[in-house]
């Protein structure tokens, strides 16, 4: 069976940092580009940052430089690793796979997407 599974998001105060896993089963997520998007109430789904099959890394511009993607070929898994977080970065984030090298924005290229985990960054 193929899946996506997220964990790790939770409540943190301003500054705090948190990090998201997506696993994969059923498939080889190496094999795939992956990207993380988040969807906050009443907003769009917005891609957050992708890893492609060749390992570059695109970050949206209002992650830069807090937000880090990695993977581990081992664990099958992908991180997102979230620091200096910011009450705007409270939303619900997913990971999402697609076969190919590429990474996209756009959601609707991705043919895998996980039940996504909710981050709150509150005081």
């Amino acid at each position: 069976q193929v899946q996506l599974v997220e964990s790790g998001g939770g409540l943190v105060q301003p500054g705090g940092s948190l990090r998201l896993s997506c696993a994969a089963s059923g498939f080889t997520l190496n094999s795939y580009a992956v990207a993380w998007f988040r969807q906050a109430p009443g907003k769009e789904r917005e891609g957050v940052s992708s890893i492609s099959r060749g390992g570059s890394t695109p970050y949206a511009d209002s992650v830069k430089g807090r937000f880090t993607i990695s993977r581990d070929n081992a664990k099958n898994t992908v991180y997102l690793q979230m620091n200096s977080l910011k009450p705007e970065d409270t939303a619900v984030y997913y990971c999402a796979a697609r076969p190919g090298w590429g990474v996209s924005w756009d959601p609707a290229v991705y043919n895998y997407w996980g039940q996504g985990t909710q981050v709150t960054v509150s005081s």
